[in-house]
């Protein structure tokens, strides 16, 4: 016998009535606060002090308490005098690109007397993976696992849909975009979450272009923690403007999404500490050598000159377009190892604070580094090379309108 639609749905309702028991709800005060949470109204006030909770412990632990409390006495005090007495054929181009660059006064050979200025493989190159980056991504991507674990991230994706829909994405693209302020890899990976090539391509580039890794953070709030405000508002600000434009042009569709918001709940210690374990392990395979092998190549560079011919080479474009010294060449060409040694490098450079701001800028927006590129080119060839042009464009117009706001400022 077949039943009619009407008779299917009375069908259906009976046999629910006879197999189901409701329970009664009460709204606990979980219930409460996760809903809070969730309303723009509460929500975004109670994101922003969940933000401000996450940077201060960020700058307390990873700047204060560790870099300048411990790895900076343990590598300056201790490590580097040793390594400069340990190591054989001081003042050769050998010990220059191990050790320390170094320079000469009156003819005779001066060593560096701390860790930053050496530009040595095994003094800078360990100092800054181990005592700026190593801190700064251990405490970041602590607390990121909490709140992955808390079950706040998806709240914090349903409050940022609106805003992120204006650059052709969905809320859940917060997830790479945090991701990356710990390590861009893992953040263009995670771009697979988006559902349509138009939003993983507007995703990985904005990542690749404006988003800092936790290292690079970690070395900023080390070298430039003043500045840094004005640093991150220019990347935020690029960012949503670039997004904008990119949806614009960018074929494709950016459909909505459905999230599940589960309850909070208590954080399970097992699993803070495997996310945990698992980034950091990342960061010693990847990060570690390249750190170093950057120190190596671009202090060879110096050495050969290669960094000189490049900075006269460019110097229209840097002084005259960008408004920052024309010795800003080495660490761009530092950048694509590591972007963070490539800021490191910049904290010594003589010039003025706005110039400081946008040669920081620009490392920032600059070619990503070499991980990352290799990852953006395992997820396509062709979304790789049309996020270089990309990448290509936003350099030159935004560097040049950080350098036009300043002329008109009065501060370039």
């Amino acid at each position: 016998m077949t039943l009619s639609l009407g008779e299917r749905w009375t069908l259906i309702d009976r046999i629910s009535k006879e197999t189901v028991t409701f329970g009664k709800y009460e709204h606990t005060l979980k219930d409460a606060v996760g809903e809070l949470t969730v309303k723009p109204l509460t929500g975004i006030p109670v994101a922003i002090a969940i933000m401000y909770c996450f940077w201060s412990v960020f700058g307390s632990f990873a700047g204060t308490l560790m870099t300048d409390g411990f790895f900076v006495k343990l590598f300056d005090g201790y490590w580097l005098p040793w390594i400069q007495e340990a190591f054989p054929g001081q003042g050769s181009w050998l010990y220059a690109i191990m050790v320390d660059a170094g320079g000469f006064e009156s003819g005779e050979f001066v060593l560096s007397d701390n860790c930053f200025e050496a530009f040595g493989a095994l003094t800078s190159g360990l100092f800054v993976a181990i005592g700026v980056v190593l801190p700064a991504i251990f405490i970041f991507y602590l607390m990121l696992a909490l709140l992955e674990d808390v079950g706040y991230m998806p709240r914090l994706a349903v409050l940022l849909d609106t805003v992120l829909h204006r650059v052709g994405l969905h809320g859940y693209a917060i997830v790479p975009t945090i991701l990356s302020l710990g390590c861009n890899v893992p953040g263009v990976t995670a771009t697979r979450i988006l559902e349509t090539k138009k939003q993983r391509f507007i995703m990985m580039t904005l990542l690749a272009i404006f988003i800092p890794c936790g290292a690079q953070i970690g070395i900023m709030e080390e070298v430039v923690p003043n500045l840094l405000g004005w640093i991150l508002l220019y990347l935020i600000i690029g960012y949503f403007i670039f997004g904008y434009i990119l949806n614009k042009i960018v074929p494709g569709k950016a459909p909505e999404f459905l999230i599940d918001v589960p309850p909070y709940r208590k954080p399970l210690l097992n699993n803070v500490s495997k996310k945990v374990w698992g980034r950091i392990a990342g960061f010693f395979k990847v990060a570690l050598p390249f750190v170093m092998l950057g120190c190596a190549i671009v202090s060879l560079l110096y050495l050969l000159g290669v960094i000189q011919f490049i900075g006269d080479l460019l110097a229209p474009i840097f002084v005259g377009w960008f408004g920052v010294p024309k010795e800003t060449a080495g660490p761009l060409v530092a950048a694509f190892l590591r972007k963070d040694l490539a800021v490191a490098q910049l904290s010594v450079i003589e010039m003025t604070e706005y110039q400081l701001i946008t040669a920081v800028v620009l490392v920032s927006i600059y070619f990503p580094c070499v991980a990352t590129f290799a990852m953006m080119l395992k997820e396509g060839w062709k979304e790789l090379i049309a996020a270089i042009g990309v990448l290509t464009i936003v350099v030159f117009a935004y560097g040049g309108m950080i350098h036009l706001i300043g002329i008109l400022l009065g501060v370039a």
